[in-house]
């Protein structure tokens, strides 16, 4: 755990949160949502979890991200970096890829065609 600036907007202050390898548990939840706590109340403006560790993700690992985002929550930005593909699909999967900072993919809403220009290639 340590701040520092540094990434987002100039005078914001970034506090780093590291996740255990291979596989945080939800044992890990409690003594983590602590340690973001004190970041935000030292002055973090922005957490940056990073989940580089975390090699083999399991619901203990969603359950920790989960309670972490909802203590980040009206207190500051909360971000995962270091995610692997694992980790990735998983967040993907429970609805919380959001945390990753990446816009989600998402489909054209339904009744939308797309256009066909003269020149297009048939298929």
């Amino acid at each position: 755990m340590s701040s520092g600036r540094g990434g987002g907007q100039p005078g914001m202050k970034i506090g780093r949160l590291v996740l255990p390898g291979p596989g945080p548990t939800e044992r890990d939840a409690a003594r983590l949502c602590a340690r973001l706590a004190l970041l935000y109340d030292g002055g973090a403006d922005a957490v940056v979890c990073d989940a580089g560790a975390v090699t083999a993700p399991g619901l203990g690992a969603v359950e920790v991200l989960a309670r972490l985002r909802l203590a980040a929550r009206g207190r500051g930005a909360f971000t995962v970096t270091g995610a692997g593909p694992a980790l990735r699909a998983l967040l993907g999967l429970v609805g919380l890829s959001e945390l990753l900072g990446e816009p989600e993919e998402r489909e054209p809403p339904g009744g939308v065609e797309e256009g066909v220009e003269p020149d297009d290639l048939p298929v």
